[in-house]
């Protein structure tokens, strides 16, 4: 886990959190959207510890990704593009 403890990981990790409260979404269904729109992905795998995280996550499908927040997370990933190295 020590690799996930970088001062670079927790930037990154914030200005991902920030971007997913400017639109009003849970980092997590965020996320799960974000990959839902690459189209060389197939399949995701969901992951959760309790009931809630789970409904979280099975409602991802329902939200729509605006351009303007695809645009944000891809600037992110073009200053922190591995954050744990």
């Amino acid at each position: 886990m020590e690799r996930y403890e970088t001062p670079t990981a927790a930037s990154a990790m914030e200005r991902y959190f920030d971007i997913a409260r400017k639109f009003n979404m849970d980092p997590a269904q965020m996320a799960l959207q974000f990959i839902s729109t690459r189209p060389f992905v197939t399949s995701s795998i969901i992951g959760a510890t309790n009931l809630e995280q789970l409904k979280t996550n099975i409602e991802s499908i329902q939200i729509d990704v605006p351009e303007a927040m695809l645009r944000e997370i891809d600037e992110t990933h073009l200053i922190y593009s591995n954050p744990c190295p």
